[in-house]
């Protein structure tokens, strides 16, 4: 990428730190072509060819258990405060273990294992049994069981995937919501806990198990379009779909990810992670990374929330990441105590070579903070990468580079992947196609349809701009999704991606995240929801986690208008003028 960007031609944001210069990275070279058709459609194409790839993640995990057996893959706090360490040939022994019974149990895509609870060695365990097995796993999210009342969405999943085996490492926790809705004849494993009138096989047994006469013949079966994983997406407006994961597409993405992030070749990578691995930034990304790279992944139990922060930071007195990962809440929480505690901030620059996030924006002041703690350091910022991908990609698909890293910025096709942006309504829709690119959702033809065009791209329902519409080798930036768009009452369309991220930065630190509103309506206005970080560095005497109390507070209130009254002085009509605002009381 460095070959072909125009560092004269950034703007000035860009640079977010202002003068400190910045780190220098290994970060790959990526050659781009471009085609416009008369009818608007542009095609963006990565000319740099993707280096092989292997059949199955499990190669990695062979590879590094025999070149670095004794090397910590996955760490986590164990009962006395320590840490819980297994290496590449300990995790590769019990996953062959665990393989073993479960190929005596007629499991498949079909009858898939399913993971209840959230990260930990032993979701890990069982989850690479599945992986080496050739058996499709399922992580699904923990509150779906646990917060969930009616365990309506689990319910949709056990039915949509039907799995045959389910687990959870504490089952008592989870014993509601697999009584209610786990069949009768679905086994249950676990680590510890107890269920009341089900059998329970332990992780214990599962581990004890001699290896199976055909675990290595099942091991090779598995080709690139075995299906490795189910990850489920869009459950917070409607029922979740599960987008099919094959070998093909993991391993695919990872070497895009490393022949992007070149300086992960330069040393093991070390993370310090909470991201949940029913995700696919998490489950995907920086499970797939560690691994890929002979690296190791400290489990992160805690948060970026304000109780659970601390345990984030006690993790990070301890571990120097050397990339790490988070999503803005995640850096806005970290900021003011990296800022405050010198020793921390010590520790957490001592190694670090870049800090990547994803998820949403980063608002300036939190990128500019964050550069400037950086620079305090080492006398230079540590570049800050982002990019556009989504799980349908594996996810990693189009990257920026530390040289063109700014907000809202998401960059280039990376090796392997081809974008084409198709006008819509006034923008740019952004459509993929590569190796990693999902073949579709579990049992939903209809659904996997209407997900592609008819040349076979996958449709993010995203919208890009270029940086510079003279240049598109320059990138691109984000614009909003297509689906939240909509008219006013004058038939103006109302762009709200960019303007609820403009919103968030105007009204920076007080705005958790906002609802923009005003659908057929003559004025757009919005829903305010405010962060509870972000408040009290305003009104240090509101309680904690008492939003209400912050939405009426004067202070807190007089802040917000002084913010927002700037706001509304940058509009330039009706489809950027946000009239009215409420402060909720609750989310």
């Amino acid at each position: 990428m460095d070959a072909m960007t125009n560092p004269t031609a950034i703007p000035a944001e860009a640079t977010q730190g202002g003068v400190h210069p910045l780190r220098d990275i290994s970060f790959g070279e990526i050659g781009i072509s471009t085609e416009r058709r008369d009818d608007g459609i542009v095609y963006v194409r990565s000319t740099t060819t993707l280096a092989d790839y292997p059949v199955r993640i499990t190669d990695r995990l062979h590879h590094w258990a025999e070149q670095t057996p004794d090397r910590v893959f996955m760490a986590e706090r164990d009962a006395q405060g320590g840490w819980r360490t297994f290496s590449y040939a300990q995790m590769l022994d019990a996953a062959r273990k665990i393989a073993s019974a479960l190929l005596t149990r007629g499991l498949s895509a079909e009858r898939p294992v399913m993971i209840l609870s959230g990260n930990s060695i032993d979701h890990a365990l069982v989850m690479f049994g599945a992986l080496y097995a050739g058996i499709a796993v399922c992580p699904v999210s923990p509150p779906y069981s646990l917060v969930s009342k009616d365990f309506s969405k689990l319910d949709h999943i056990v039915k949509l995937l039907t799995p045959g085996l389910v687990f959870a490492d504490d089952v008592t926790a989870f014993a509601p919501a697999i009584l209610a809705k786990v069949p009768a004849d679905v086994e249950i494993a676990a680590s510890r806990g107890e269920l009341p009138g089900r059998r329970v096989t332990q992780l214990s047994d599962l581990l004890a198990t001699p290896e199976h006469p055909g675990l290595a013949a099942a091991h090779d079966a598995i080709g690139h379009d075995t299906i490795a994983k189910f990850l489920l997406t869009s459950g917070s407006t409607g029922n979740p779909k599960a987008v099919i994961n094959t070998q093909r597409m993991i391993c695919a993405n990872q070497v895009m990810i490393r022949e992007a992030m070149a300086f992960l070749k330069d040393e093991p990578p070390v993370i310090v992670d909470w991201l949940p691995w029913n995700h696919t930034f998490g489950g995907n990304h920086n499970i797939g990374l560690t691994l890929f790279n002979g690296g190791s992944m400290y489990l992160d139990d805690g948060k970026p929330t304000p109780a659970g922060i601390a345990a984030t930071i006690r993790n990070l007195r301890e571990i120097a990441p050397t990339v790490y990962f988070n999503v803005p809440k995640g850096y806005e929480s970290l900021l003011p105590v990296l800022r405050e505690d010198a020793a921390l901030r010590k520790m957490f620059f001592s190694k670090l070579h870049a800090m990547f996030f994803s998820g949403a924006s980063l608002a300036p002041h939190v990128w500019k903070g964050l550069d400037e703690l950086g620079a305090m350091e080492t006398g230079a910022r540590v570049p800050m990468l982002t990019g556009l991908g989504s799980t349908e990609t594996a996810p990693f698909f189009m990257s920026v580079t530390p040289q063109t890293s700014r907000s809202g910025h998401v960059g280039l096709p990376v090796p392997g992947n081809e974008a084409k942006l198709v006008p819509n309504n006034g923008k740019l829709e952004i459509r993929a196609k590569g190796p990693n690119i999902t073949p579709g959702y579990w049992r939903a033809p209809d659904l996997t349809a209407k997900a592609f065009d008819e040349e076979g791209y996958y449709k993010l329902g995203d919208a890009l701009k270029p940086s510079n519409p003279d240049d598109l080798t320059a990138g691109f930036d984000f614009d909003g999704r297509i689906s939240e768009d909509f008219k006013l009452a004058s038939g103006t369309w109302v762009s709200v991606g960019p303007l609820r991220a403009k919103f968030i930065a105007a009204c920076a630190p007080l705005v958790r995240d906002v609802v923009i509103a005003g659908i057929d309506r003559d004025e757009v206005s919005a829903l305010v929801v405010l962060d509870l970080d972000g408040c009290k560095l305003i009104n240090p005497t509101l309680p904690l986690d008492d939003l209400a109390a912050m939405a009426a507070d004067p202070l807190i209130r007089a802040a917000f208008a002084e913010r927002f009254e700037k706001f509304l002085a940058q509009a330039t009509g009706s489809s950027t003028r946000i009239t009215r605002a409420i402060l909720l009381a609750e989310p």
